[in-house]
């Protein structure tokens, strides 16, 4: 990655130019069997769609604050990397009540209905498949992202000294997220070509890095398991080999 990118949007475009066809996020949910995985180049063309839809279509500014009430999953991935395109705070978990848009799963529709602005709801379906029945007071992303275009450019330039994230009470600019990136990259050992399996979920720092932020720093890859209890030993160790694991957290 360059020692010039200071915000995640500059990560993934450093990542976009220098591989565009490797992967980038390989999802498991084990409940389910699905597996997805995306190339850094398809990624990144879900992220600028994500953006267009919520810098055109839901009106969002930077330093407006986005409620992330989604666990760990490919689609919540895109909207953090969404958000910071645009420069929208992302608030992993925070009350939609004090937020000015709210984007949620299928399990928190109840409470997200407390934000007052622009709500989005996510079926987390394999393929990011639509809800069967479009919830009452939220737009379908699945219906509304599809449309948008392949490329992103923010109204405003994105400052690196913005806020970028809300995460376990602490908030973090652009530039600070980035940093801290690196430095777990660094503790972890990870490089270009790095594997980083995680079954952490996406509300502590500790899982967001794992999960996206560390590796994508490094020039590497994750392997994000959801509900990866219930998978045997066997399994994992099986998993680990076919997806050529080089870290685990």
């Amino acid at each position: 990655m360059n020692a010039t990118d200071r915000t995640p949007a500059d990560l993934l475009r450093s990542a976009l130019a220098a591989d565009p066809g490797r992967p980038l996020v390989t999802f498991y949910d084990d409940a389910t069997g699905e597996r997805v995985e995306l190339s850094v180049a398809t990624f990144a063309n879900w992220v600028a769609k994500t953006a267009n839809l919520l810098q055109g279509d839901l009106g969002a500014e930077p330093g407006d604050r986005l409620a992330l009430m989604l666990p760990a999953h490919w689609q919540s991935a895109v909207w953090l990397l969404a958000c910071a395109s645009v420069g929208v705070v992302a608030e992993v978990g925070a009350d939609p009540a004090g937020a000015d848009l709210v984007v949620s799963g299928p399990d928190t529709l109840e409470q997200a209905l407390a934000c007052g602005g622009e709500r989005v709801a996510l079926a987390l379906r394999p393929l990011g498949g639509r809800f069967p029945q479009p919830p009452a007071g939220f737009a379908d992303y699945a219906v509304e992202v599809p449309g948008q275009g392949d490329r992103f450019a923010p109204f405003v330039p994105v400052d690196p000294e913005g806020a970028a994230l809300v995460v376990g009470g602490e908030e973090l600019t652009q530039s600070a997220l980035v940093d801290r990136a690196r430095e777990d990259a660094a503790k972890l050992g990870l490089g270009e070509g790095s594997r980083v399996l995680t079954g952490l979920g996406y509300d502590t720092w500790e899982g967001l890095s794992a999960g996206l932020y560390a590796a994508l720093a490094a020039g590497g890859s994750v392997v994000l398991c959801r509900n990866l209890d219930r998978l045997s030993p066997a399994g994992l160790d099986r998993r680990g080999e076919s997806e050529r694991v080089t870290h685990t957290a």
